[in-house]
């Protein structure tokens, strides 16, 4: 097992905020809450997302953040040791595992997801989706369904590069490779973003979708509804996937758990309402439905770019956007199973790396691909390939990693939980309460109404 001597720190706290708003802010932020947004409701959604992240976001980072950084380990073995005295039984390393297994899932599809939105800069650049004039619902939908569905290979060779271009930075490193990586991709994600907010909020007609963004219709405000965004947020901040285990245990035992906790889901929640900000307003300037659900970004905004003034440029610049989006989240997800596999096995890194990302395109981003053309009579679940992978990692595999993870710093940890937090007692008090007592009923919850 690594020793905490052994093990690598991030050079300061910022570059850890940075790798986990990376983490975090990815198509989860930048393609998923704003579809969802738009078929809940609008303001209403957006409302509740607000509360969700204060309800069970930050306290589960703070889970996670004291499993990782207690025993500075691999997601397996962060489940292992001895807590008040007495030793951990083995048998909670099947969170870790489960936690494995769950990134594997999101990977098998996100990665795929990446290479969708490679194919699209392609289009754009060489003029296989021509939006330098307007173009209708029947273009896009036409284009989507032959790129995507219809060319197999070709979406597995951008998957594939995609898979190269996360190969090579892992190759060198937390520190070297990701954390680097990380400093540049952010900010240049942020640019990206500001540039998109700015030209949209600046269209004709704006106004309309910001109203329908920020103002919540309260009647649609449901018990249901907010179970449902409180899922969305699992999902938002990477939670039950071993991303923050495994990150926070590269962070050195004097960090402000609390304060990297808090900004985190403060930056994710700005992020994912700047996007909104980003779409929304184009949408209705150009008299397109907000409720396209997943096909939103792939069908409805080439519609939208194509009405705007160098449209082809700025979707060049928002698909960019989500590539970075995607590549520093799938970066971190793709950390949680190298690190286990190279300090449970010793391999060289390198090693583990081609492994993981090997195993993860053969079995996991070619039968996505496949379930949507080739093998789309074969259904997991009632579902395609693509999409049980989806499924079965967020409404189960990570639910119930982070139910555990609740119940094992509640009931396991306990003392040394509240010791590995170290801020004010009665600060303490109240969130080891909370997680031990109502997080458990809460996630409890979110996994009935996901089944």
């Amino acid at each position: 097992m690594t020793t905490q001597t052994e093990r690598q720190s991030w050079s300061s706290r910022l570059a850890y905020i940075l790798t986990v708003a990376g983490a975090t802010v990815g198509f989860g932020a930048t393609w998923r809450f704003p579809y969802l947004v738009g078929e809940n409701g609008g303001g209403a959604y957006v409302f509740l997302f607000c509360i969700a992240m204060i309800v069970i976001g930050i306290p589960m980072i703070l889970v996670e953040n004291v499993i990782g950084r207690r025993m500075r380990v691999n997601a397996i073995d962060a489940f292992s040791g001895t807590a008040n005295g007495k030793k951990i039984h083995s048998g909670w390393k099947i969170l870790g595992y489960m936690g494995l297994l769950g990134s594997f899932g999101i990977l098998a599809y996100y990665m795929v997801l990446g290479g969708w939105v490679l194919n699209y800069i392609g289009g754009f650049i060489s003029g296989g989706l021509d939006i330098s004039s307007p173009v209708t619902v029947e273009t896009t939908s036409s284009y989507f369904q032959k790129s995507i569905f219809n060319s197999p290979v070709n979406i597995m060779i951008y998957t594939g590069l995609f898979v190269a271009v996360n190969y090579f930075i892992l190759a060198k490193g937390i520190v070297d490779g990701i954390e680097r990586s990380v400093k540049y991709l952010m900010p240049l994600l942020f640019i990206f973003l500001m540039i998109m907010v700015v030209r949209n909020i600046t269209l004709p007609g704006a106004m309309e979708g910001i109203k329908f963004y920020l103002m919540p219709d309260f009647s649609k405000i449901t018990p249901k509804l907010f179970v449902f965004v409180l899922g969305q947020v699992f999902f938002a901040l990477s939670l039950g996937f071993g991303v923050l285990i495994t990150l926070s245990s590269y962070l050195d035992k004097k960090e402000n758990l609390v304060k990297t906790a808090t900004i985190t889901g403060v930056l994710n929640t700005v992020i994912a309402l700047l996007a909104g900000f980003m779409i929304f307003p184009s949408l209705f300037s150009f008299g397109i439905a907000p409720n396209s659900g997943p096909t939103l970004v792939f069908q409805s905004l080439p519609i939208v770019f194509s009405n705007m003034w160098g449209g082809t440029a700025f979707a060049i610049i928002f698909f960019s956007l989500l590539i970075v989006a995607a590549l520093t989240t799938s970066l971190t997800i793709c950390e949680v199973i190298i690190t286990a596999l190279q300090e449970k096995t010793k391999i060289s890194r390198k090693a583990a790396i081609l492994i993981t990302l090997v195993a993860i395109f053969v079995f996991g981003n070619i039968p996505s691909i496949l379930g949507d053309s080739e093998w789309k009579d074969i259904r997991i679940m009632g579902r395609s390939i693509f999409d049980a992978f989806d499924y079965i990692s967020g409404n189960i595999l990570f639910i119930l990693t982070a139910l555990g993870s609740a119940i094992f710093v509640g009931f396991i940890l306990k003392d040394e939980a509240k010791e590995e937090l170290n801020t004010h007692k009665g600060l303490t008090a109240i969130w080891f309460n909370y997680v031990k007592y109502v997080i458990p009923v809460i996630i409890l919850v979110i996994f009935y109404s996901s089944l």
